[in-house]
């Protein structure tokens, strides 16, 4: 099994930022999972924001976050980052980390984190 454990969010002003984090953990995690952020508002699907490699730094992001988003990981921490920059109201979600054991870049996600609220005030 594999736990995935989110901190960071928050409430935030229009323009600022926050950082989300999210531990990995679990006798079944491999530096090999590829890694990712999605987010989801009420009554929507939940849609895939950023994925990052692990040891490889390759990542992919979603259009609406491009050049205000960041991914990282610290391989020695098995933890993923997800820094957000001029953050905006319509990025007010909750926020899902995400593992994928059988990709490079998340495609379908076996383990989940349990969310973190992020909110963007106007």
């Amino acid at each position: 099994q594999v736990q995935l454990v989110e901190s960071g969010g928050g409430l935030v002003q229009t323009g600022g930022s926050l950082r989300l984090s999210c531990a990995a953990s679990g006798p079944t995690f491999s530096s090999s999972f590829a890694m990712g952020w999605f987010r989801q508002v009420p009554g929507k699907d939940r849609v895939l924001v950023a994925t990052i490699r692990w040891n490889g730094g390759i990542s992919h992001y979603a259009e609406s976050v491009k050049g205000r988003f960041t991914i990282s990981t610290d391989d020695a921490k098995n933890t993923v980052y997800l820094q957000m920059n001029d953050l905006k109201p319509e990025d007010t979600a909750v926020y899902y980390c995400a593992a994928d054991p059988r990709s490079t870049l998340i495609k379908r996600p076996d383990y989940w984190g349990q969310g973190t609220q992020v909110t963007v005030s106007s």
